[in-house]
């Protein structure tokens, strides 16, 4: 290659550097260009022009270039062309076409962070935890996260078969899902027993503070006597946007620190405090979390479990400590890259390390079905010609009875959580 064509690259991939809405946010930076490097690209980026087998287009080299600058920081940053940016703007508003699932990247493979309430993926089992390692025979490996988003997304009514490795099996085995138009129910509320109730945030999105107050507001509604306890679940939550976690937290708290970032540049040092605006205050609270609740999860767990004002229940989170700022570029894409750190209000550090439960519970399954017999001793119900129940208000005690064996049976981290609320209003009515 001649000097003048070398020359030309050069100058074309550092005026290129120089029109990023990127670059010159610091004078110091720009002058301290890394020329030397900068050479040894655009002998690369000449050389893939004129000896690669196939001829490539200037503007998809340079696409992959930066894809490859970006992955090689951390799993979370990314470069969103037009389609990828146009559709994580629809997933922050809560309705996207695709499988349902939130994933990251580990060792070149594609893991799952968590399945979405009520969405194909959930459906056909997919668990927090899993790798993806192909998609329709294809493997993921060596492929950027965006890309294999980008597969997993298609036509509703359409199939795609996942290969996954799951911790405990053997050997990878396939999943069959049918793509759907995904819109996330958000807030699932409902009380479980009379004055203890339930409410399960599936994703931090826009709304998710506003349906929650009015979430809120209606189980107040329901238990006219007397609020006793509420359940969040945060399991399988794979996090979303930093201001719904604030606005979820202050919910719940007075005054204080929720959480603070910490990065390199000035824009993301931050610290958001609540404001007085406490819901259902002195009412005992569980917090449920698992490997799969990560990011802004972990931003309200860790937010109340510092202020002492929820009880954190169930197993480590995931570990998602960092924040990622989207950077909108001037031809319709974005960058997603990761811009600082959030700590607790105590100060601690969630990145790798996750919030370590109160009180860890494991989900595990029990049989109700089996004989229920208090260990073999027989009581009045097996003699013979003993009096039948009178059917009276103890029906309703019965109901609540079985509610319980189905906690026990298909969510016994839940179960637990509503039998510690109970012990702690009973704690809290003797004390006064």
């Amino acid at each position: 290659m001649n000097m003048l064509k070398k020359l030309s690259i050069i100058t074309f991939f550092v005026l290129f550097i120089a029109q990023s809405p990127m670059a010159g946010n610091n004078e110091n930076e720009s002058k301290s260009l890394p020329l030397d490097d900068i050479r040894i690209f655009t002998e690369i980026f000449s050389k893939i022009k004129d000896d690669y087998v196939e001829d490539i287009d200037d503007k998809k080299l340079l696409e992959n270039a930066i894809r490859g600058m970006l992955q090689g920081l951390d799993p979370h940053s990314a470069y969103l062309d037009e389609v990828a940016y146009k559709q994580l703007q629809e997933g922050t508003s809560g309705e996207f076409g695709g499988l349902g699932i939130e994933v990251g990247s580990e060792d070149g493979f594609v893991k799952v962070i968590s399945p979405i309430d009520g969405t194909p993926a959930e459906r056909a089992g997919i668990k927090a935890g899993d790798l993806i390692i192909r998609l329709d025979e294809k493997s993921v490996k060596g492929i950027s996260l965006m890309e294999a988003v980008k597969m997993m997304r298609g036509k509703p009514g359409s199939e795609i078969t996942l290969t996954i490795v799951r911790e405990g099996e053997e050997k990878p085995f396939d999943i069959i899902i049918v793509r759907d138009v995904i819109t996330v129910q958000n807030i699932k509320a409902e009380t479980l027993e009379s004055g203890f109730a339930y409410v399960r945030i599936a994703n931090f999105q826009t709304h998710t503070v506003d349906d929650l107050k009015k979430a809120l507001i209606k189980l107040k509604d329901q238990n006219t006597d007397e609020l006793k306890g509420l359940v969040m679940d945060l399991r399988n939550n794979p996090g979303g946007l930093l201001n719904a976690a604030v606005g979820v937290s202050d919910l719940f708290l007075n005054n204080g620190l929720i959480v603070y970032t910490e990065g390199r540049i000035k824009d993301s040092k931050l610290k958001f405090n609540a404001k007085p605006t406490e819901m259902f205050k002195n009412v005992p609270m569980v917090i449920l979390v698992n490997g799969g609740s990560a990011s802004a999860s972990e931003i309200v767990a860790g937010a109340l479990q510092d202020h002492s004002r929820a009880i954190i229940m169930g197993e480590r989170t995931f570990g998602k400590g960092s924040v990622q700022t989207i950077l909108p570029m001037n031809n319709q894409t974005a960058l997603k890259l990761t811009t600082a750190r959030y700590f607790t209000p105590s100060g601690r550090s969630i990145q790798a390390s996750g919030i370590e439960p109160d009180m860890i519970v494991k989900n595990v399954t029990f049989d109700t079905n089996r004989e229920n017999k208090s260990n073999g001793l027989i009581k009045e119900s097996d003699l013979s010609g003993h009096l039948d129940e009178k059917n009276s208000e103890n029906d309703n005690v019965e109901k609540e009875m079985k509610n319980n064996n189905l906690f026990i049976e298909n969510d016994y981290q839940l179960y637990e959580a509503l039998n510690l609320l109970k012990g702690l209003w009973i704690h809290l009515k003797k004390t006064g």
